[in-house]
């Protein structure tokens, strides 16, 4: 199995003073490590009757489509309140310093529908948290939320104890 953590690559003082950014944009440009990070994330799902793959804006989409294409899913998008064109509901969750919105189409799931939720990065939490409830406002049975880095540091999964967890790289 590739070592994927070779494929991020680490930035100081990024986007302030104090964060080490992790970028995937190394990751993306490796036809082989952007397949294993593909092949990673559906391959506990492939017998799960994933009907749904959400993801988060933005570099969510790029693994939540790939996902959504391998599981023979349909794909939605979370995205930031005013970029969805239809009716929408929508969730606030609290930031490090303040607080900000996601927004769902309000037709987007079905009740009972099987969900696999994505996104590129778990850190404190707020987003995952906030994609989750919206999730099950609209009725959607969620399978499990998948990460491609997790830092365990920050606690993320607490936010969420009651959802499964999968995250291929973690960094304590």
């Amino acid at each position: 199995m590739m070592d994927l953590k070779t494929h991020i690559r680490e930035i100081p003082d990024f986007p302030k003073k104090g964060i080490l950014f992790y970028d995937i944009t190394t990751l993306l440009s490796n036809k082989d490590a952007f397949r294993e990070v593909i092949l990673q994330l559906a391959g506990p799902f492939r017998d799960k009757n994933i009907q749904k793959v959400i993801a988060i804006e933005s570099r969510g989409f790029i693994f939540g489509t790939a996902v959504a294409h391998a599981l023979e899913a349909g794909f939605v998008p979370i995205r930031k309140p005013g970029k969805l064109p239809y009716k929408t509901i929508e969730e606030s969750y609290h930031l490090e310093y303040g607080q900000d919105r996601l927004a769902m189409h309000e037709d987007a799931v079905m009740p009972g529908e099987r969900v696999l939720i994505i996104d590129d990065l778990l850190a404190t939490g707020g987003t995952i948290a906030a994609a989750v409830n919206l999730t099950r406002r609209l009725g959607g049975e969620i399978v499990s939320v998948a990460f491609v880095i997790e830092l365990s540091f920050l606690k993320g999964r607490q936010r969420i104890p009651d959802v499964p967890i999968v995250s291929l790289l973690t960094y304590d």
